[in-house]
C-alpha cells in the first residue's frame, strides 16, 4: 500500500511538472564569506509548489512560469535564510545573478531538519531544538566533541572519565540507557544488541562534523523505537561545499594524544569524494571500583561465610580508538545524487552498566552505507556489523577470580578460569564450578533500509516514508540465547507528517508512525501541533508520544551462565503465577515553547512540558521470590533454558518486567545576546520535577512490597541545573568561558548507587551499600571551562583548553572515576582544495 501511495504521488508530481510552461528565473549562490559556490540550496517560488536546488556550481533554473509577479526564496541547511526576491516574469528566463547566505550570528535563522525530516528554519520548528554548528566544532580545541553537549540547554550531560562523555534528557538516566535516539547522516548510531549509542565507537571524525541538532523530547513518530526522549543527530559535511584538506594535532593531560585528518576532493561536475580519519589514545583517571563477594560455599551456623572488599582485578585504564570513514558523492542530475560510504573503528576503553564497568576489548562496528538524496526523494540501505571476541564484565570476572583463590587454587588457574566459570567449594576437590561467564562476544549484523517522499501543494507540505529493520544478534552464547545461531528480528515502519498553512501565520501540524516488530508488536505513534510564526519568532503547542523498545538484551538476555534470562516471552512461577512477556515502555508529552529574537541581538528559547511515563522497564530483578520457583520461560522448561537448572525450576533468576507510572514536568531556558557581532553571552537553565503515587503497588519495581522512588523509579536527574558562557568568535582570535552548575541528586541504577544517606533504605554516605561503594550524590558542584584559540594565518590554527580550571571536586556518573582537571592544546592545518583561490 505504501509502494503504490509514494507511485501515485511521483505521477502527481510529474504531471505538475509537465503541465507547466512560460518564463522563469535564474541565479547562482555561493558562500558570503568564502564566495565558494553552494550547491543544495533549496529555491522556492513563494506561495507556489514550483521550486529546485542549486547545482555543484550553486546554479539554479526555475521554468514553467507564466508572466507575472513572484517571490524567490532561498534557504539552505547551515545558513541564514536570505531575503525573498521580488521578480517580474514574462516570456524569458530572468537572471538574478549571484546570490550570498551567510550564516546568521544568532541561531534563529538556521535551517535544520530533525524536527520534521525535511529543512525548515529553526524558529518554525516544531520542537525544541539545540544545534551546534561547525564553527563551535571547529573551534572546540579537543578531540572530544561530545564536551559540547554539556553547553546545551534541557540536556543532563556526564563525563565518565576522559574519553566517556553522554547525555540523558528529562529523567530517568540510568549506566545502560538507550532512550535517546542517536543518528549520523540518518544512519542509526546504535549497537545491535543492547540499543546503546555507540559513544567512543563511531567512526565519525571531529572535523567532518557539519551540525549537531539536539531534539528535545519525544521523537518516535518520525525516528521510530527510543527515540523515547530525545534524538542527537550528527550531520556531516558535504565535500562539494568542503573541498580540501585538514590535519589536526592535539595532546593533553592523562596521556592524551590525537591525530586526525580530513581531505574532500571535487573530481569533476559529476564526481567528489572525501576520506576521515583519527587514532587517539590516553588513559583514563586513576580509580579502581571496589567488588563485593561472599563465597556461600563457607557459609555455617553461626558464619555468614568469607566476605570480601577486593578492587577490580587486571583493571586496564587505557583508552584507544582507530577510525574513520569514506564518501563517494555522484550527481546523477544537479538535483540528485548517490552517496556511498563506508566506516570503522576499532576501540578499547572502560564502559559503565547496571552490573558495573565492563573492560572494552578491540571492539570494532564497521558500516556500508548507500544513499540517493534528490529535493523530493530519499532513500538508503545501509548494513552495519559488530565484533569483539575478548570484552568481559570486571565485576563478575573478579567475583569468579575470589572463588577460585578462596578455595586454594593457583594464582594462574584462578585467573584462567576467571572468564568462564565460579567455583561453589571449599577446596580444589571439595566443590563444583558452575558457568559464571565474564566474557561478552559478538558478532551481530543489522541491514536497515528506507524510503521517504515529501512535496509541497499550496499551503499543505507532507512527508511520507517506510523503514525497515532487521536485526541479527549473535553473542556466540555469552551474553545472549543464541545456541541455535543468529537471534533474528524484522521491524517495519510507516510515518508521515502533513504541516497545514493557516491564516494569521499559524501552521497545523499533524504526523503518525505505524510500528510492526516481531517480538512485541504493534505500536502506533501520534504526535500533533499548532505553531505561529512570525519574522523570526515562533510560539508552539505540541503533543507527542515516544517509546522506548526492549532490546534485544531485555528479551533474549542470557548474562553469567543463565543467572540473568531475558523476559522476550514471559514466565511461569511453581505457584501458577504468569509473569508477561516485555511491552515497550511508553511517553506521553504535552509541551509548549517559544523561540525568537526578543531584539536583533538577542535570542531567546524557552519551554515548559508535562509528561506521562508508563510500562517502565525495570532493572534486573529476581522474580523467584516467597519460595517460588521459575518453572517456565514461555512454554519451555527453564531446565531447558538454563542447564543444570532442576526440574522443579529455577530458585533464583533474574530478568527484566514492566511496571508502573509516574508524571513528569520541567522548563528549559535559553537567553542569548549578542553584545557585539563577534562577543555572545549565552545563559541556560532547566528545571524538573514529577509526582509518583507511593500507595500504588503498581509502581513497585523491585517487588518488595513498597514503593520507593530511589529503587523502584529512580528520577535520575538533578532538579535544578544551568550553564553561563561568554563566547568570542573573531577573524584571528577565538575563545570561550564556560560555567556550569549542576544540583547534587541521587543516582540509583543496577548495582550502583550514588546517593545521600537514607536512613530508609539504609544508605551511608561514604560506606558501602550492597554491592557497590556509596561515593554520595552526584552533582553538586559549579565548574568552570576556559578556551582560546589563533589563527595564525589563512592555514594554520592552534588552541587549547582547560576543563575543570580549578580542579572542582566533581562525580558525574556512578562506576566512574572523580573528574579532575583536564588540559588539552591542539594545532589544525587547513589547506584548501586545489585549484581554489
Amino acid at each position: 500500500m505504501a509502494a503504490r501511495l509514494l507511485l501515485l504521488l511521483l505521477l502527481l508530481t510529474q504531471a505538475l511538472g509537465a503541465a507547466a510552461q512560460g518564463g522563469g528565473v535564474r541565479g547562482r549562490v555561493i558562500d558570503t564569506a568564502t564566495k565558494e559556490a553552494l550547491p543544495g540550496v533549496s529555491v522556492l517560488i513563494s506561495g507556489t509548489t514550483t521550486g529546485t536546488s542549486s547545482g555543484n556550481g550553486g546554479e539554479f533554473s526555475i521554468t514553467g512560469l507564466q508572466p507575472g509577479t513572484y517571490k524567490v526564496v532561498l534557504s539552505s541547511i547551515g545558513y541564514e535564510a536570505a531575503a525573498a526576491r521580488t521578480v517580474e516574469v514574462g516570456t524569458a528566463v530572468v537572471d538574478l545573478g549571484i546570490i550570498g547566505l551567510g550564516q546568521t550570528s544568532v541561531m534563529a535563522g538556521e535551517v535544520v531538519v530533525s524536527a520534521s525530516r525535511r529543512p525548515e528554519k529553526l524558529t518554525e520548528a516544531p520542537a525544541t531544538i539545540d544545534l551546534i554548528t561547525a564553527r563551535q566544532i571547529a573551534e572546540l580545541p579537543s578531540f572530544n566533541v561530545g564536551e559540547l553537549l554539556a553547553r546545551q540547554k534541557g540536556v543532563d550531560y556526564i563525563r565518565t572519565g576522559v574519553l566517556g562523555t553522554g547525555i540523558n534528557v528529562r529523567g530517568f538516566n540510568s549506566a545502560f540507557n538507550p532512550k535517546n535516539l542517536q543518528m549520523n547522516d540518518a544512519r542509526l548510531s546504535t549497537l545491535i544488541a543492547t540499543g546503546l549509542p555507540l559513544g567512543p565507537l563511531t567512526s565519525v571524525v571531529k572535523e567532518d562534523i557539519e551540525r549537531i541538532e539536539v531534539v528535545l523530547g519525544p521523537s518516535a513518530a518520525l525516528y521510530g523505537p527510543n527515540a523515547h526522549n530525545g534524538l542527537v543527530n550528527t550531520i556531516s559535511k558535504d565535500p562539494r561545499r568542503s573541498a580540501g584538506t585538514t590535519v589536526a594535532l592535539g595532546v593533553g593531560n592523562q596521556s592524551v594524544f590525537s591525530g586526525r585528518f580530513r581531505h574532500a576532493q571535487v573530481i569533476n561536475s559529476k564526481l567528489a569524494f572525501k576520506v576521515t580519519g583519527e587514532y587517539t589514545r590516553g588513559e583514563d583517571f586513576a580509580y579502581t571500583d571496589t567488588v563485593y563477594y561472599t563465597n556461600t560455599a563457607f557459609k555455617t551456623a553461626t558464619s555468614p561465610g568469607i566476605f570480601h572488599a577486593e578492587k577490580e582485578i587486571d583493571l586496564d585504564r587505557t583508552f584507544k580508538s582507530l577510525h574513520g570513514e569514506a564518501a563517494l558523492y555522484y550527481s546523477l542530475t544537479d538535483k540528485a545524487d548517490i552517496i556511498l560510504s563506508y566506516g570503522g573503528n576499532q576501540s578499547s576503553f572502560l564502559a559503565q552498566t547496571n552490573a558495573g564497568r565492563n573492560q572494552i576489548k578491540d571492539w570494532s562496528v564497521q558500516y556500508l552505507h548507500a544513499r540517493y538524496v534528490s529535493p523530493r526523494w530519499f532513500g538508503q540501505v545501509y548494513n552495519t556489523w559488530s565484533k569483539t571476541d575478548d570484552t568481559y564484565a570486571i565485576n563478575q570476572r573478579t567475583q569468579n577470580y575470589l572463588s577460585f583463590k578462596d578455595a586454594g587454587f593457583s594464582e594462574e588457574e584462578a585467573r584462567r578460569r576467571s572468564y568462564t566459570e565460579q567455583w561453589f567449594g571449599k577446596t580444589p576437590t571439595a566443590g563444583v564450578a558452575l558457568p559464571r561467564g565474564a566474557v561478552f562476544k559478538d558478532a551481530s549484523r543489522r541491514l536497515n533500509g528506507e524510503v521517504q517522499y515529501n512535496n509541497t501543494f499550496g499551503i499543505f507540505n507532507f512527508v511520507v516514508g517506510t523503514q525497515y529493520q532487521r536485526d541479527m544478534a549473535f553473542s556466540k552464547n555469552t551474553y545472549l540465547l543464541d545456541r541455535d545461531g543468529d537471534i533474528v528480528i524484522n521491524q517495519i515502519g510507516l510515518y508521515t507528517q502533513g504541516e497545514l498553512t493557516l491564516p494569521s501565520h499559524f501552521k497545523l501540524i499533524a504526523a503518525a508512525r505505524a510500528d510492526q516488530h516481531d517480538r512485541y508488536g504493534f505500536n502506533f505513534i501520534p504526535k500533533a501541533g499548532l505553531v505561529w510564526s512570525l519574522n523570526d519568532q515562533n510560539l508552539r503547542l505540541t503533543y507527542g508520544q515516544g517509546i522506548a523498545a526492549p532490546t534485544i538484551l531485555n528479551l533474549d538476555g542470557y548474562l553469567f551462565g543463565g543467572l540473568l534470562v531475558g523476559n522476550g516471552q514471559g514466565y511461569t512461577l511453581s505457584d501458577g503465577t504468569v509473569i508477561d512477556k516485555l511491552q515497550v515502555e511508553t511517553i506521553k508529552t504535552l509541551e509548549i515553547g517559544y523561540k525568537g529574537k526578543v531584539t536583533p541581538k538577542f535570542l531567546v528559547d524557552a519551554n515548559a512540558y508535562y509528561n506521562r511515563s508508563q510500562h517502565f522497564l525495570s532493572p534486573a530483578i529476581n522474580i523467584a521470590t516467597l519460595g517460588r520457583k521459575v518453572v517456565k520461560r514461555g512454554d519451555t522448561p527453564m531446565s531447558e533454558v538454563v542447564p543444570g537448572t532442576p526440574e522443579a525450576g529455577a530458585a533464583v533468576l533474574l530478568t527484566y518486567v514492566n511496571f508502573g507510572q509516574v508524571d513528569t514536568y520541567g522548563a528549559d531556558l535559553g537567553l542569548s545576546y549578542y553584545l557585539t557581532p563577534t562577543l555572545s553571552l549565552a545563559l541556560n537553565y532547566s528545571w524538573f520535577g514529577f509526582n509518583l503515587d507511593y500507595s500504588d503497588l503498581k509502581n513497585d519495581g523491585n517487588k518488595d512490597g513498597k514503593v520507593q522512588k530511589e529503587v523502584d523509579l529512580p528520577i535520575n536527574t538533578p532538579t535544578h541545573k544551568g550553564s553561563l558562557a561568554l563566547n568570542y568568535s573573531g577573524k584571528k582570535v577565538f575563545g570561550s568561558v564556560f560555567t556550569r552548575y549542576v544540583q547534587a541528586y541521587d543516582f540509583y541504577s543496577g548495582i550502583n548507587v550514588a546517593a545521600s544517606a537514607n536512613s530508609t533504605l539504609g544508605v551511608r554516605e561514604n560506606a558501602r551499600y550492597g554491592r557497590t561503594w556509596n561515593y554520595g550524590p552526584l552533582g553538586g558542584f559549579t565548574t568552570v571551562d576556559v578556551s582560546a584559540g589563533y589563527h595564525l594565518n589563512s592555514y594554520l590554527t592552534a588552541s587549547a583548553q582547560v576543563v575543570n580550571l580549578f580542579g572542582t571536586k566533581m562525580r558525574e556518573f556512578v562506576a566512574s572515576p572523580f573528574i579532575g582537571r583536564l588540559y588539552s592544546v591542539e594545532l589544525k592545518v587547513m589547506l584548501p582544495a586545489l585549484g581554489a583561490k
